[in-house]
């Protein structure tokens, strides 16, 4: 018998057709896609297909989870690379990316934007565009969406880095900044602001905003311990955002009781606010509307295997 802990239809219903086909999702991108140093990178790799063949979960698993708690019918590829941007894999994956029309495709590049010039957004413009070209030639409307990625702790709190002196939300600016910019560009579905719902997640107390002194008490740690790459936390904040954005679905119906979160050892208090802090930058957009919220709530978690069966 098939049980589904969410019952969004009710939540649906506005948003797209009962019974809607299957959409492929590619992700393409580096470490920050595919969750390096934290329980994610491994997450539910069955559940997603790896280009690669290197076994990852990441940030498209926890994604394809949410999308079958809310009953939204996703395939989901990745293709990524550590320490990649968006030019490496025009030079050696198009093999892969191209291997089949995809309906929506995910990516991002480096970290700072310009791995040789930090913060310089002309690399990243014109490497989307010219990935966006292919992908257009391979299937006219495929879907497009940049994830202008976080802050790192690293290139603001340690002297003599890009944004030594400056704030963690100057970074994130500097970067979305940077993706609007090349999403203006090659005229893409939109940018999941995922640096802007981590400075949320600052300001509405969940998230510290310097590991480099200390994580305050009953806050999370959104970076891993390089203060580079992501925690479960920030990855699985990562994935509300993208979630949110494209299918239009308030990340805060997933409830406090998600089984990704709990499976990665969050507390349902830490579930709640990470889904709030996407809330809130998805609809400082207007990416997606507030619905109404579920009442009835497991009173405990469980694992995911025993919320969504096939």
């Amino acid at each position: 018998m098939k049980t589904v802990s969410f019952v969004f239809s009710a939540l649906l219903t506005c948003i797209a057709p009962a019974a809607a086909a299957q959409t492929s999702v590619l992700f393409i991108g580096n470490s920050f896609t595919f969750g390096w140093g934290s329980a994610a990178r491994f997450y539910r790799s069955d559940s997603v297909r790896d280009l690669n063949g290197e076994g990852t979960g990441g940030v498209p698993a926890l994604f394809k989870s949410f999308a079958d708690q809310a009953g939204v019918n996703y395939e989901v590829s990745l293709e990524t690379v550590g320490g990649s941007d968006i030019q490496f894999h025009l030079d050696n994956k198009l093999h892969l990316i191209l291997s089949e029309p995809w309906d929506q495709v995910v990516m991002h590049g480096y970290s700072t934007l310009d791995p040789q010039k930090p913060g310089n957004p002309d690399a990243l413009v014109s490497q989307v565009s010219k990935m966006a070209n292919v992908l257009r030639e391979k299937h006219r409307d495929v879907a497009i969406y940049l994830t202008a990625t976080w802050p790192r702790a690293d290139q603001v709190y340690i002297p003599g880095r890009r944004w030594s002196g400056k704030t963690v939300q100057r970074m994130a600016q500097d970067i979305r900044s940077g993706y609007d910019l090349a999403a203006d560009a090659s005229a893409v579905q939109a940018v999941n602001g995922v640096g802007e719902a981590w400075i949320r997640a600052m300001q509405n107390g969940i998230a510290d905003s310097n590991p480099y002194d200390g994580v305050e008490l009953d806050k999370v740690d959104l970076w891993t311990y390089d203060h580079y790459h992501a925690s479960s936390y920030g990855y699985y904040l990562e994935a509300l955002v993208v979630f949110g954005n494209i299918t239009g679905i308030d990340p805060r119906a997933l409830g406090a009781q998600e089984c990704s979160g709990f499976e990665l050892g969050m507390s349902p208090r830490q579930i709640q606010m990470l889904q709030q802090a996407a809330f809130d930058q998805l609809q400082s957009e207007g990416r997606v509307k507030q619905l109404a919220l579920r009442q009835d709530q497991p009173l405990t978690p469980g694992p995911c295997a025993s919320i969504v069966n096939d």
